[in-house]
């Protein structure tokens, strides 16, 4: 999900020997940083989008449809949250 800004924090410097040295502009503990809110964002917009799906009428008044939404709901963020952990968990170069 986020491999399109590696290009954008790995760049190569040159070096006396003629040789390239990459060096990455984003620390661990800086992409844990960034994660972080990204994660805090996606639960808060997550939360709010199911408030408002679940007060639809159609939803409201069926208790088979409300089951399976809360189910959905309530586990579907992890889908979105799982590229954003393995990014931030990826070791220093």
């Amino acid at each position: 999900m986020l491999d399109w800004i590696t290009p954008l924090i790995v760049r190569p410097l040159p070096c006396a020997t003629g040789q390239k040295l990459h060096i990455s502009a984003m620390t661990i503990r800086t992409r844990k940083f960034v994660g972080t809110i990204f994660l805090l964002v996606l639960v808060v917009v997550w939360s709010l989008l199911g408030m408002t799906i679940a007060q639809t009428p159609w939803l409201a008044n069926s208790g088979l449809l409300q089951s399976i939404f809360y189910v959905v709901a309530g586990l579907g963020w992890v889908l979105p949250a799982m590229p954003i952990i393995s990014w931030m968990s990826r070791p220093d170069l």
